[in-house]
């Protein structure tokens, strides 16, 4: 990284987003218009098979625009000498609000109540004073924790560390998923989409879930088995899922998932332009202020975990 003794030539694009050239420009970057002249890229309105065309041996940072990564990935354009940022945690509060959402409207089951005529034999659940396991438990699900607390729900989490995260009542390693799954009313999916994480909800782990518990998943689609899911929600093992993403996505028309009354599904739209740009924008205004003062950047990729 630079160490403030210069104003950081800054590539925006392919897309020029006037408020992220501002960003870059109050502060303290220069925006230039040719991508060879940069050393630090901020990338915006392009797919990533896009990206190797600007990319360049002078390039030492790149940001980033969405939280997950994995398409990058697959793309292999992470190499060596460079710093690259992604936009985790930028959008938490708008996605944390989403999860709470479909919380909410699962467990008191306002998506199937909604729509009835005959008000008798009424039924639902509560949050209050409920046992949340939050699988993953980074930006959204810290931000969670904090719509969660005038609720007095107990937090359960999990991270790759253990390292107690504020207002968890406790906070477990990876090993300890199935404990989390057997304890929690609603289970909230938030963790990195890895070779690893693939599958990280299957059948046997929907099989350790209590009967009235939710599974919810804000993070990607391909850390459940959506087969297994499907089989559990038609057998009624667990009470149901609340879904902003999908294995396949966009779910096909026809897929089971579409007819299940027990799924509440959502079609990604948990952090929306309208909270997605200035979730970046504010980022990137932070990013350049870092790179320019030689401090450790926000978002940073760990090229050798894959997120």
């Amino acid at each position: 990284m630079t160490s403030g003794a210069h104003t950081p030539r800054i590539y925006v694009g392919p897309q020029q987003l006037p408020e992220l050239l501002e960003a870059v420009k109050t502060a303290g970057g220069e925006v230039v218009d040719d991508p060879t002249q940069a050393e630090a890229l901020v990338w915006w309105g392009g797919s990533p098979d896009q990206f190797k065309d600007v990319d360049h041996d002078g390039i030492r940072w790149v940001q980033l625009p969405s939280a997950g990564i994995e398409s990058w990935f697959r793309e292999g354009i992470f190499t060596s000498g460079k710093v690259y940022t992604c936009a985790v945690g930028s959008y938490a509060d708008g996605v944390a609000e989403h999860t709470l959402a479909l919380m909410l409207a699962g467990v008191r089951r306002l998506h199937t109540l909604a729509g009835e005529r005959t008000w008798t034999n009424v039924r639902s659940g509560t949050l209050l004073d409920s046992t949340v396991g939050i699988v993953g438990c980074g930006g959204i699900g810290r931000a969670l924790i904090r719509m969660l607390e005038p609720l007095r729900v107990r937090v359960l989490a999990i991270t790759r560390s253990g390292t107690p995260v504020p207002g968890a009542a406790e906070t477990y390693t990876p090993d300890r998923l199935d404990d989390v799954l057997t304890a929690s009313d609603v289970v909230v999916i938030g963790a990195p989409s890895t070779a690893e994480t693939k599958h990280l909800i299957g059948a046997r782990e929907l099989g350790l879930m209590q009967p009235h518990a939710w599974l919810v998943n804000i993070a990607r689609g391909s850390l459940i088995d959506t087969d297994a899911l499907v089989e559990a929600l038609r057998a009624g093992s667990i009470a149901g899922a609340g879904l902003d993403v999908t294995d396949p996505e966009p779910l096909p028309d026809g897929h089971p998932l579409w007819n299940e009354p027990r799924a509440l599904i959502t079609p990604h739209s948990a952090n929306p332009p309208s909270l997605l740009i200035p979730g970046l924008t504010r980022r990137v205004h932070e990013n350049v202020q870092r790179y320019i003062a030689g401090e450790e950047l926000v978002g940073l990729v760990e090229v050798e975990r894959g997120y």
